[in-house]
């Protein structure tokens, strides 16, 4: 997920058999699996997680081996990602091509294997804020990969992808959805590939964006209990965003010569921190209605009762270390925590989710501000601490907004001396930190521990391991309140 849309939210899959009937099919949920963590479970774990969920469907926006080792004989249906910054080169070489393909494709397709359904062709890439940077790219890419596959003989069961976020398409009105301008010719030539090879048009939608980048958006039209501000678009009205962008897309591809183009919704969910409005309750509330909506195939007015694909929730588990420039909630989209507890009662079809089994954590304590000491030269230390850690709940709209000065220095020095596996010089912070064995924790803010997973991530004090973040630094002043 990349930048905000301003526009209709909603999608929804279909299986194409023949160019013009959409069949029923039985929706799939999914879920998307990041990686860019902080505390890092066990790719393992975090299998056993999904198996215990019965989540049978996920998402990777990479392929990386260690993941893809610990898939082997789960039965889980994946998608493995190409990263954006790899498509310039394999747009112009087939040998790359093909050892891409060799290397994070065929090698899993054995017996026992990984059962990889589709390479996503980028993510994303022809996001606004790119500007057209991966733009000729997408095609030559395509087609050499499909070549490679083929070589392979991976094509019949190998579907490639381009998930795309929902700017790239705009409209007033769902029914007037249209592709942007400077993507007319290269959608329809995506289109058409994606046709000729029984591919599904793969969207990322997000109300929630919608909402936290327009003041004047409706509330309630972002979830799924119905609005008062409806959207009526000659005979069919629109009570949630999520349905609206759906029909948009939909709009577009009839545009194009498409209206049956099967779609699987590559990433959609809501926060549940960093930002106002993304909340535990607002969460469940938006994940729980569309879950609901899709397993109950309400589709949409110009798809009624037609359900989805592929649905991939965004998240699996909460990233503490992607960038936060979209904003803090960027780190706080899991429907579970860091260590695989399920952050709220959610049913994806198969019972309430089930907490991760064997945790290993570190032992029970924190490091907090010691209260002997005299705090005005802090700043520093607080900083350094942020530049690591994940401090992100203590800004404005987070669930640790409200702790106070000595809250906010204790919370940032514990999630650093927590990321440094609790190493006690980690606590030292020039005498002012002090380690504790009673929970620090205050109301819905939690203060974590550890887990121990000697796979886990971490930062050694002596550079032994380094996590290297692009930091957005914001001012001291807006955390001491």
């Amino acid at each position: 997920m990349k930048m905000a849309t301003t526009h209709f939210s909603s999608k929804i899959l279909v299986r194409l058999l023949c160019v013009s009937v959409v069949v029923v099919v039985e929706a799939g949920i999914g879920v998307n699996w990041g990686t860019v963590s902080l505390h890092r479970l066990p790719p393992e774990r975090v299998v056993d997680l999904l198996k215990d969920n019965k989540i049978g469907k996920v998402k990777l926006f990479d392929a990386d081996p260690d993941v893809l080792k610990s898939l082997m004989g789960s039965g889980i249906e994946v998608m493995v990602g190409i990263p954006n910054d790899m498509l310039a080169l394999l747009s112009t070489s087939t040998s790359a091509c093909d050892s891409w393909v060799s290397q994070n494709v065929s090698r899993y397709m054995v017996k026992g294997g990984v059962t990889i359904k589709y390479v996503a062709v980028g993510n994303e890439p022809f996001l606004t804020s790119y500007s057209g940077q991966f733009q000729s790219y997408v095609m030559p890419t395509m087609t050499n990969i499909q070549q490679s596959l083929a070589k392979a003989n991976l094509a019949g069961m190998v579907k490639l992808v381009v998930p795309c976020n929902a700017d790239a398409y705009e409209s007033s009105l769902p029914s007037q959805g249209t592709f942007r301008p400077e993507l007319i010719q290269i959608m329809t030539q995506i289109v058409n590939f994606l046709n000729s090879n029984g591919s599904p048009f793969v969207v990322n939608i997000y109300p929630f964006l919608s909402l936290y980048g327009n003041s004047d958006f409706p509330q309630d039209y972002a979830f799924f209990q119905g609005t008062t501000h409806p959207v009526v678009d000659g005979p069919n009205v629109y009570y949630n965003a999520f349905d609206g962008n759906f029909d948009t897309l939909v709009s577009a591809l009839s545009k194009l010569g498409f209206p049956q183009m099967p779609i699987v919704i590559g990433e959609v969910g809501w926060p549940t921190d960093g930002a106002s409005g993304a909340n535990l309750s607002a969460a469940r509330a938006f994940n729980q209605g569309l879950v609901y909506n899709v397993l109950n195939k309400k589709g949409t007015p110009l798809r009624p009762s037609v359900p989805p694909m592929d649905i991939y929730l965004f998240s699996l588990l909460d990233e503490g270390a992607k960038s936060t420039l979209p904003g803090n909630f960027e780190r706080h989209w899991g429907i579970f925590s860091f260590d695989g507890q399920a952050k709220y009662q959610l049913n994806l079809g198969n019972g309430l989710l089930k907490n991760a089994k064997e945790v290993q954590y570190l032992p029970s304590r924190w490091c907090v501000a010691n209260p002997t000491r005299d705090l005005s030269a802090v700043a520093s230390h607080f900083k350094l601490a942020c530049s690591y850690a994940d401090c992100t709940t203590l800004n404005y709209g987070g669930s640790c907004n409200g702790i106070g000065e000595k809250g906010n220095i204790s919370y940032a020095f514990n999630s650093y001396y927590q990321l440094q596996k609790q190493n006690p010089r980690s606590c030292e912070f020039d005498g002012l930190g002090m380690v504790t064995q009673l929970d620090p924790s205050i109301g819905d803010c939690h203060f974590l521990v550890g887990v121990s997973d000697d796979d886990s991530l971490g930062v050694s004090l002596n550079g032994a391991r380094t996590v290297f973040l692009f930091i957005i630094f914001w001012g001291v002043h807006l955390i001491f309140v």
